[in-house]
C-alpha cells in the first residue's frame, strides 16, 4: 500500500498505541515531551540578551523630521535584525523601547520644560511610586489647563504609542506636539487619574480645563466623572477622546453624565471615512467622528488639528453664550479659523 509521508506517520503511531503495552509507551512519550523546555530550546543558539543602553550605542538617532534612523545607513529600524531569532529580536526591540521612553522623558523635561511629580505625594521611601509631568504653571495658570491621559500597556508619560515613535516618528507617537501646542501610577489607570484630579487638577487655578484622552484614557475619564461629577462639570470645558474604549453602560454612567458628555465630549475613532466625518453610535454619550485612519495608535495624531479646533470653538461658544454641538464644531473647512487654542 502507498501512503504519503503524513499518512505513514499517523499510521505508525496508531499501530504503536494499538499493540500490547502501547499505553505505557504513549505515557513515556508524553513524559519525555513534558520535560522538554521549548523556551530553553529557543535559547540554545541564541546570542546573549545583552543590548546597548543608549540610542547612540544602538547606532540610531532621530532626524530633523523626528524619524528614528540608523546613523550609518539612514534606514528605519529593522525588527528582524537576526534571521530565525524572533525571541532575541523581540528582546532587542523591547530594550530599544525602554531607551525611547527615557528619551521622551528627557524631551518632556528639556524641550517642554516640564517637571516630574512623584505619586503618591506623601509616599514613604519603600512605597511603590509613580509619577506625572507638570508644566511650570500647571497649578497656578488662571486661564487654561490641558490634561493628557494616555492608554495602558507599555506606553508611559509623554507617549501615545511606542511603536509609532520607533516605526513612524516622534510627532505621531508622542504627546509632545500636543504639549508644545498648548504651551504657545497608582494601582489602576482609573485610580491614577482620580488621584491626579484630587491632588493637582482640582487645585489648579485654571478656570478652563481641557482633556485629551486616548484609548483606555477615555474609560478612565468616564470613571472620573462618575466619582467627581460635580467637580468635573464645574471645571472641564471640553474633552477630546481618541479611539476611547469607554462604555457608559458597563461603567454605569448616569443620565446627567450622558447629557453632559453629549455637549462637552467628542470621540475621534478609527475609521475608513475621511477625517471629521460624523459616525453613527449605539451609545448615547458623545458624538463619534472619524479620525481619518484605521490605525488605533494613530488616531490622536491624525486628529491633532481637529482637536484644537474643537477646543477653540468651545471657548468661542462660551464667550458668546452659545453651545454648538460638538460634532459641528470640528468640521470647519477653514483650518486656521479654529487653531488659536
Amino acid at each position: 500500500m502507498v501512503v504519503n509521508a503524513y499518512g505513514y506517520i499517523i499510521l505508525i503511531l496508531w499501530i504503536t498505541m494499538a499493540q500490547p503495552g502501547g499505553q505505557e509507551k504513549t505515557t513515556a512519550l508524553k513524559d519525555l515531551l513534558s520535560r522538554i523546555d521549548l523556551d530553553e530550546l529557543m535559547k540554545k543558539d541564541e546570542p546573549p540578551l545583552i543590548f546597548p543602553k543608549t540610542l547612540e550605542e544602538f547606532e540610531y538617532a532621530f532626524n530633523d523630521q523626528g524619524q528614528l534612523r540608523h546613523i550609518k545607513t539612514g534606514e528605519p529600524f529593522v525588527f528582524n535584525y537576526r534571521e530565525d531569532l524572533h525571541r532575541w529580536n523581540q528582546k532587542r526591540y523591547e530594550a530599544l523601547g525602554e531607551i525611547i521612553t527615557q528619551h521622551v522623558y528627557e524631551l518632556l523635561e528639556k524641550k517642554c520644560n516640564m517637571t516630574r511629580e512623584i505619586l503618591p505625594v506623601d509616599a514613604s521611601e519603600d512605597e511603590p511610586k509613580s509619577f506625572i509631568y507638570l508644566s511650570k504653571d500647571a497649578l497656578n495658570n488662571p486661564d487654561k489647563l490641558l490634561v493628557l491621559i494616555q492608554g495602558r500597556g507599555v506606553v508611559r508619560a509623554g507617549q501615545w504609542a511606542r511603536r509609532l515613535i520607533i516605526n513612524e516618528d516622534m510627532n505621531s507617537g508622542s504627546q509632545i506636539p500636543f504639549i508644545t501646542r498648548a504651551a504657545e501610577k497608582n494601582s489602576t489607570p482609573e485610580e491614577h487619574v482620580l488621584y491626579v484630579w484630587d491632588n493637582f487638577i482640582s487645585k489648579s487655578a485654571a478656570k478652563n480645563v481641557f482633556l485629551i484622552a486616548h484609548s483606555y484614557g477615555g474609560l478612565s475619564f468616564v470613571e472620573l466623572m462618575i466619582k467627581r461629577e460635580a467637580q468635573v462639570k464645574s471645571r472641564v470645558q471640553a474633552v477630546a477622546m481618541t479611539d476611547s474604549v469607554h462604555n457608559v453602560w458597563h461603567q454605569e454612567a448616569g443620565k446627567s453624565i450622558l447629557e453632559w458628555m453629549q455637549e462637552h465630549c467628542c470621540n475621534w475613532v478609527s475609521s475608513t471615512e475621511p477625517l471629521d466625518t460624523p459616525l453613527e453610535t449605539m451609545l448615547p454619550d458623545c458624538p463619534r467622528i472619524s479620525a481619518g485612519t484605521e490605525r488605533h495608535e494613530l488616531t490622536s495624531w491624525r486628529s491633532f488639528h481637529s482637536i484644537f479646533k474643537f477646543f477653540t470653538a468651545t471657548l468661542e461658544a462660551q464667550n458668546s453664550d452659545t453651545k454648538p454641538p460638538a460634532s459641528v464644531t470640528t468640521r470647519s473647512s477653514n483650518r486656521n479659523k479654529h487653531e488659536e487654542f
